[in-house]
Formats: structure tokens, C-alpha cells, sequence
């Protein structure tokens, strides 16, 4: 049984399929939908929370109260390193990049290579291949060292895998299969106790404080399964709290985008050219099937996907936006007009990504400020689990 699977759409881990309803979602996934007054509690709210992007979440009063006291709090939100990174994957990090700026959070990004051999058809060659240049693109970002963790899997093993073996004693194979589906290796079986320890290891490195999640909403099951574990007290940890997200759709119409199906996606590492090319060509149109027909009765930039992009993500200007979608029902914007505004947009925040991603060094001597110190490791690790220390 996946995690939520209707006629009309499927939402899981691992598959975003079809017109998703985020209100049924919503209610399937037990989540509360983000209000106004949430959104008006985020110091300078980004266009993904202004915009109802991120449409629902768990305790997010409660952490909005951390952060209006000025109290510590982290963000935590990760990726698998399945293919090439794309825009869905930007928006989470430079949305966790905004709130490290606005309320000083410190940031950990899980890196789950190991899950990936478990669930794609991948060599650990190629995931190794995919995680390296997915590590170029994060620090590209441009998270404070001093405030960012990268916590990846293999590499990161001492700290991860001793507290996922803790966790992982504590969850049931039903509570798994009833949460994921049924597994189709026992890897896949033994992961959630992975994710939890990335979830939870902000808390574990540092002492109970408040944690927000961003996601989209189909990593929302980890979540559930880390706040279930700490309201059970089976860990030093207050439950983390969420926000879920949209998908960013593919260019062809619903869906999530992907690094790693036949969908178009656009990668971090596009240039211009190719931007354009591919909003141009593939980029799903709210407009109508002639020019006479769009100028009398106008276009639709809720089915339109070059707007979709603007809206999500790529301008930040509301009032901007909005004449955009006016000026599109009106008829008086055609859609390739609106295509060429996206992809103007979309590759101009590309090309200051590229530029920071060119100019790093060596990857090993660039990550080292964001990986675990020794003493951070040894605060991470449960008691007993250090053979020689």
C-alpha cells in the first residue's frame, strides 16, 4: 500500500504521478494546511511561503514561537543522488538558504546515497558519480560553513548507521510496510530508521530545540515515522517540525519534476540555450490553439507551466506576477512571450548557480567545513557505540 494512491494520482517516496488534489492530500497525510497568519509570522516570507507553495505542515506554530524568541533552531532537507540536480531540487535549498539568512537556523542536508542503490537502477559507481556533482551544486548554494552540516550516508557511516541500528530496533516491519508499501529488498526495509537519524541528528548533536522540515510533500512519510519515535520518547528529541510542498510540475504538465525519468527536466547545470530550448519546446502552454482565439478569450496561467515556474519559484516580484497573469487572461501576453519571461528568469538564477559552481576548488577541500567535526561526531553517536574511543 503506498503512501497515498487514488485514481487520479499517486504520492509516494519514490513515485509522483498524475493531477495531485493537495487538499485530499492534505487530509490523507493528516497534515494541517498552512494559514495566512503562519505565512505573515515568517520573517521576510519567501515567494515559496507567500505563495502557498509550501500548502501544509506540522507544528509550524511552534516552531514560527522558537523563532520569535529567538531561541536555537535548525532546518533540515536532503536529496538522493539519483541524476543530475534539477529546479524542484533548488527550490528546497535555496528556500533553506533564506531561512539560515532571515532567522539564523542552522541548516543539516542529509545526503542518501546509499538509499538510492537501494531503489534505482544504479551502480554504486554511478550514485558516487551523481552524489559528487549533487555536492557541487549544494555548495554552490552558498550555505554559511559555520552554520551547515553535509551528512552523507556511506561516508558519514560511524555517526549514521549506530543510530539507525537504535531506531531501527524500535520500528516494526508492519509499521514500515503500512507507512512505505511493501519493500522489494530488505534494505529498503531498514532505511526509514536511516531517515530518522537524519531528521533527528540536529537534536542529538546539539540538545532538544525546535526543527523545521521543508519538503515536498511525498518525503512527508520520514517525517511521520521521526515525530512518531520522539513522541514515544525513544529518543532525546522533540518532533520535528514540516512544511510541505508543491511539485514543481515537468515541463509536459503534472507531475513531480525528476532527475532520473524520461520527463524533461531542466538540471542545474543547463545554460542559457538550453533553458530556452527546453521551455520552448516542451514547456506545457495555457494558451489557446490559435492566436485569434487566445487574444479573444485569453490564456489560463493556472494550466500554464512557464507561469507555474514564475509563480513557484522564479519571480519574486508579486506584483509583477500578477500583471503577468493578468495581462495572459486578458489575451494581450502570448504564451510564447510568457515562455521567454520564464526562461529569461529561470536562466539568469542559473547562471549565477553555474557561476559559484565553476568556481570551486577541489570538492574534498571545499566540503570539509560542512562536514561533522570529530567532536560533533562523538556527541551524535549513542553511548557504548564507540569500540575504541
Amino acid at each position: 500500500m503506498p503512501a497515498h494512491d487514488t485514481d487520479e494520482s499517486t504520492v509516494t517516496p519514490e513515485t509522483v504521478e498524475g493531477d495531485v488534489d493537495y487538499r485530499e492530500l492534505c487530509e490523507r497525510f493528516g497534515a494541517e494546511q498552512v494559514t495566512d497568519e503562519q505565512r505573515s509570522r515568517f520573517p521576510d516570507p519567501h515567494p515559496m511561503v507567500r505563495r502557498g507553495v509550501f500548502f501544509a505542515g506540522r507544528d509550524v506554530d511552534r516552531f514560527l514561537d522558537a523563532v520569535e524568541r529567538g531561541d536555537r533552531v535548525s532546518v533540515v532537507t536532503g536529496v538522493g543522488p539519483s541524476g543530475p540536480m534539477h529546479l524542484g531540487h533548488a527550490m528546497q535549498f535555496y528556500h533553506a538558504k533564506h531561512l539560515q539568512e532571515q532567522i539564523g537556523a542552522s541548516v543539516y542536508v542529509p545526503l542518501s546515497d546509499d538509499e538510492k542503490y537501494f531503489t534505482k537502477d544504479l551502480s554504486l559507481g554511478e550514485i558516487g558519480e551523481y552524489a559528487r556533482q549533487n555536492l557541487r551544486d549544494l555548495l554552490a548554494v552558498g550555505f554559511d560553513p559555520e552554520r551547515t552540516r553535509i551528512v552523507i550516508d556511506t561516508a558519514d557511516a560511524d555517526v549514521i548507521y549506530p543510530l539507525a541500528v537504535r531506531f531501527a530496533e524500535r520500528l516494526t516491519q508492519s509499521t514500515v510496510e503500512a507507512t512505505y508499501g511493501s519493500p522489494d529488498n530488505v534494505g529498503q526495509s531498514f532505511y526509514p530508521a536511516v531517515q530518522i537519524a537524519h531528521l533527528l541528528v540536529p537534536q542529538l548533536l546539539r540538545g532538544r530545540h525546535d526543527t523545521l522540515v521543508p519538503i515536498a510533500a511525498d518525503q512527508d512519510p520520514h517525517v511521520r515515522l521521526a515525530r512518531d519515535l520522539a513522541a514515544k520518547e525513544a529518543v532525546d528529541a522533540d518532533k520535528p517540525a514540516a512544511l510541505l510542498s508543491k511539485f514543481l510540475p515537468t515541463l509536459d504538465g503534472p507531475g513531480k519534476m525528476s532527475s532520473s525519468d524520461d520527463a524533461p527536466a531542466i538540471h542545474l547545470t543547463d545554460d542559457r540555450e538550453t533553458v530556452e530550448r527546453k521551455v520552448r519546446d516542451h514547456a506545457h502552454s495555457g494558451g489557446r490553439s490559435s492566436l485569434a482565439a487566445h487574444r479573444e478569450h485569453g490564456g489560463d496561467p493556472d494550466a500554464d507551466v512557464a507561469y507555474q515556474y514564475l509563480a513557484f519559484f522564479f519571480e519574486d516580484d508579486d506584483e509583477r506576477l500578477e500583471r503577468l497573469a493578468e495581462a495572459y487572461r486578458a489575451g494581450e501576453l502570448l504564451s510564447g512571450e510568457l515562455k521567454a519571461h520564464a526562461s529569461e528568469r529561470i536562466a539568469d538564477f542559473l547562471e549565477a548557480h553555474r557561476a559559484r559552481r565553476a568556481a570551486l576548488g577541489d570538492l574534498e577541500a571545499e566540503l570539509e567545513p560542512y562536514r561533522l567535526t570529530a567532536d560533533e561526531r562523538a556527541r551524535a553517536r549513542p553511548a557504548g557505540t564507540d569500540l575504541f574511543g
